[in-house]
């Protein structure tokens, strides 16, 4: 059917788009039907992080007729993620037209919210997707699927108990709870934590803050302030600290020219998004140690919001190896031997991802199989980042480092940032998170019916609704043919 026959969606308002998204969830049979035998007071599914990746883990869920979730977020209502909480950016880094979280529903695209509420032309004018509207988009999309996000509770520490997983929470209450699997649906550092450089050690607090930090950047008018790294975070908050008056903001960059090349564009494609987790080991570090080394640069907005203050500079070749209170400045000193006076210091330096940082696992964190546990790369492709990743199995699940010791951590799914390496960009990047929550959602069914196949085997034997009744036919008797005598 051409395109101009279809029932358009410009103009149209939410509450009619939000009319044809139910239907069509209706024609599909969403949720779908609970197939998972119940056990008392323990629940299927728990889903740590009601930000993007957490709700659409719960739509692919319910979806697949697994419905007996519970999803947890430690944040307020509304502030789940890093949209509007460390996320400084003016606009998403990816393109508008990518379908992100909607899970194969065309309606449910940012596009289709988009031009409901503003039309098609306004569409065509958009460029790249306003950060703050990328929020209210989620909002909706929460609010439409009736995700029952439980805001307010951070889970803890988790602890096997028998075949289950016990969980501690804290928060807006204080709670344990039982669950059989728990997906760790948190994001960037959710397997790690912000990258603390040790050259900031000793450095009073009042001095510097990480990228991720809570920063009152108005307290930074008339100061000078130095921004280490050169990276999408970096610039952001470079931007933040000038837009609000800052006399200065100097970039420390380690590198002697500024990262253009964002490599992992270049072959992005349904092919890599599903063959990368299939590749040998050697592979999946070749791709993955190449785009670390390579380092993505910051956007081109960006950097141009940062650019076109005449205060601001881009200082290459400076590797920082100490930073010192000296006479109520910070005194940062570099490799070269040179120094630089600054009144704060924002460090630009990302997030590690390290499993034993997680205080969550407790003692078993350190039985968590590590890249660098399985993989000894050629000389020419070292990292010792990519080394702290965990090695998952294909289903996102965790693995042991030494079999025996802490068989539970098979039940915790790691559906974030830390899961790149072994699988791809499937759990956190908007351009393949729908295919991730998709692999999500099948690894957990399977697993699910796999340890409950006695279940499943009883109720296929019990199963005794007769599909006919008898009336369908009438029986008859099979006679033979005449035949006549044979004549000598």
């Amino acid at each position: 059917m051409p395109e101009n026959c279809l029932p358009s969606i410009d103009d149209v308002g939410l509450p009619a788009l939000e009319e044809r998204v139910n239907a069509e969830l209706r024609m599909l049979n969403f949720p779908g039907k609970p197939w998972v035998p119940q056990r008392e007071n323990v629940t299927d599914v728990t889903i740590i992080g009601g930000g993007m990746c957490g709700i659409l883990a719960w739509f692919a869920l319910q979806s697949a007729g697994i419905t007996n979730c519970r999803i947890v977020d430690r944040n307020p209502e509304g502030l789940e993620g890093p949209w509007l909480n460390y996320a400084r950016m003016e606009t998403l880094r990816s393109p508008k037209e990518l379908t992100g979280p909607a899970y194969g529903h065309g309606l449910l695209t940012f596009q289709a919210w988009f031009r409901a509420q503003f039309g098609a032309e306004a569409w065509d004018r958009l460029g790249k997707i306003p950060r703050p509207q990328w929020m209210t988009y989620l909002r909706w999309y929460r609010a439409l699927l009736a995700i029952p996000v439980e805001n307010g509770l951070s889970v803890d520490r988790v602890e096997p108990e028998g075949e289950h997983l016990r969980l501690h929470l804290s928060g807006d209450r204080s709670e344990t709870c039982v669950t059989r699997k728990l997906v760790f649906a948190t994001g960037r550092d959710g397997t790690g934590r912000p990258n603390i450089p040790n050259f900031v050690e000793g450095l009073p607090q009042r001095y510097w803050a990480h990228s991720a930090d809570d920063i009152d950047f108005g307290t930074l008018r008339g100061k000078r302030v130095a921004v280490i790294g050169v990276g999408a975070s970096a610039v952001d908050n470079a931007a933040e600290a000038l837009e609000h008056g800052a006399a200065e903001v100097r970039h420390l960059i380690r590198r002697k020219e500024m990262p253009t090349i964002n490599k992992m564009t270049g072959i992005g494609s349904y092919g890599f998004t599903a063959g990368f987790a299939e590749l040998p080991d050697e592979w999946r570090w070749r791709f993955m140690q190449y785009s670390f080394a390579s380092q993505t640069p910051p956007p081109h907005g960006s950097t141009l919001r940062v650019s076109r203050h005449e205060n601001a500079h881009f200082h290459f070749g400076k590797s920082t190896s100490a930073i010192r209170e000296v006479n109520g400045v910070a005194r940062i000193e570099f490799a070269d031997g040179t120094t630089h006076d600054a009144d704060f210091v924002i460090l630009g330096t990302g997030f590690t991802v390290d499993p034993q940082a997680r205080t969550e696992f407790g003692e078993a964190a350190d039985d968590m199989l590590l890249w660098q546990d399985v993989y000894r790369p050629p000389a020419s492709e070292a990292s010792k980042d990519l080394g702290s990743f965990p090695y998952l199995n294909p289903d996102f699940t965790f693995r042991e480092k030494k079999p025996g010791r802490a068989p539970w951590i098979g039940n915790v799914y790691c559906f974030n940032y830390g899961a790149t390496a072994s699988l791809g960009k499937v759990s956190g990047d908007i351009p393949g998170i729908s295919d991730g929550a998709a692999w999500l959602a099948r690894g957990l069914a399977a697993k699910l019916f796999g340890e409950d196949v006695e279940r499943h085997w009883q109720n296929l034997q019990d199963f005794m609704n007769p599909e006919l009744d008898g009336s369908e036919w009438t029986p008859t008797e099979l006679g033979l043919p005449g035949r006549k005598e044979r004549i000598a």
